[in-house]
């Protein structure tokens, strides 16, 4: 007889699958856990702002915004003007890679193309700042900036924030009635408001924000314009002269360029360059919320504790403003079909857009007038 010897029961592949889990699991558990942390990419930011100027506490705003939404990922470490570069400089060394990025605005490299200064401050149209900024995001803006940047190898991407109130005609020994009165003045402004008020008989010195008070203590300038009542408070103008003319048209429509080594920024994943660009925009909204709230105290403070003459610009002189624009584009856009280009860009944009604005605005200021009284212009 022969004898039977019964075969193990093979087990059905999942069970020993399931099994070697479990039998993982607990050699997991066994184990100490090990936890390794992935240092962040650092991007090292220069402004073009001096310590104390409002726009530092601007960018840090984007800073913000940017170090929070990336989780641990990505820090950018903000530096003020003159860490590295001089704040005219920011947009050269950002592109060679000295510094990773730089918070700026294009009038400052405008030497290297007046169109720059369209994109931050150029010719009236029509349009105010923040439909400016529309036009970049919207209008086909961007797109021509970037083309500029092409044709300059310039190697950034570049974002743009902050609709920039008015910038006031400037800080004067003596009030201005006419546009003769500013003929001989040697006065600091940037980009195309140079070009302004050289045809209208200025001597015009292109001085960065923290220059501006020695050079009028020197004399070096009678007169100057900046961007805002608190810079201007800040960098002590009340301490040199008394005469403050709010209103003007030659830089009426500026915001900031917040800019990025190309390498630097191509080299990050998707989401992290996201957070870049629309980091920007909250930051928009946020340097807003910031300027009303501080320009509006400090021209009050300018006005009752250092005693600062303000008055509104004369209309004389924001009609010669007019014309010398009317004269300087047509100059720039005959030597330059790529200026030509952007103003007609500019134009097509402000007509449709501007007058949607003008046909359904409110008049602000007879609401202010009601409730509040008389302004006196």
């Amino acid at each position: 007889m022969t004898e039977q010897v019964s075969q193990p029961t093979q087990q059905p592949k999942r069970r020993r699958f399931l099994g070697a889990t479990a039998a993982a699991g607990a050699a997991a558990l066994a184990a100490p856990m090990v936890s390794v942390a992935q240092s962040p990419t650092v991007i090292k930011m220069q402004g073009a702002w001096g310590a104390k100027d409002i726009f530092n506490e601007m960018a840090e705003e984007y800073v913000k915004r940017v170090n929070e939404m990336a989780g641990g990922r990505l820090r950018i470490d903000f530096l003020v003007a003159g860490a590295v570069v001089k704040p005219f400089e920011v947009m050269d060394a950002t592109s060679k890679g000295v510094i990773d990025a730089c918070h700026s605005v294009p009038v400052y490299w405008y030497g290297k193309s007046k169109v720059a200064s369209l994109f931050g401050s150029g010719p009236i149209n029509g349009s105010d700042a923040h439909q400016t900024l529309a036009w970049i995001y919207r209008g086909g803006g961007l797109e021509l900036y970037n083309e500029l940047l092409e044709k300059l190898r310039l190697d950034v991407v570049g974002f743009f924030a902050m609709p920039m109130p008015t910038q006031p005609l400037g800080w004067f020994k003596k009030p201005l009635s006419t546009a003769k009165d500013l003929a001989g003045l040697k006065y600091r402004t940037v980009g195309l408001a140079a070009d302004l008020f050289q045809e209208m008989g200025v001597k015009v010195t292109q001085l960065p924000g923290g220059e501006i008070i020695p050079a009028m203590e020197r004399g070096v300038i009678d007169a100057f314009e900046f961007n805002n009542p608190t810079s201007d408070r800040r960098f002590g103008a009340q301490d040199v002269v008394k005469n403050y003319m709010m209103g003007s048209y030659h830089q009426a429509m500026e915001f900031f360029e917040i800019v990025f080594n190309k390498r630097v920024y191509n080299g990050l994943p998707n989401d992290l360059k996201a957070i870049l660009r629309y980091a920007a925009e909250a930051a928009s909204s946020s340097n807003w919320w910031t300027a009303m709230d501080n320009y509006s105290r400090d021209l009050v403070e300018l006005q009752e504790k250092a005693k600062v003459n303000v008055i509104r610009t004369p209309k004389p002189i924001m009609e010669a403003q007019l014309k010398a624009w009317d004269v300087i584009t047509k100059r720039l856009s005959d030597e330059d079909p790529f200026f030509k280009k952007v103003v007609d860009s500019q134009r097509a944009w402000s007509k449709r857009v501007a007058k949607y604005w003008f046909y359904n605005e409110a008049d602000y200021k007879a609401g202010y007038e009601h409730i509040h009284g008389k302004l006196g212009f």
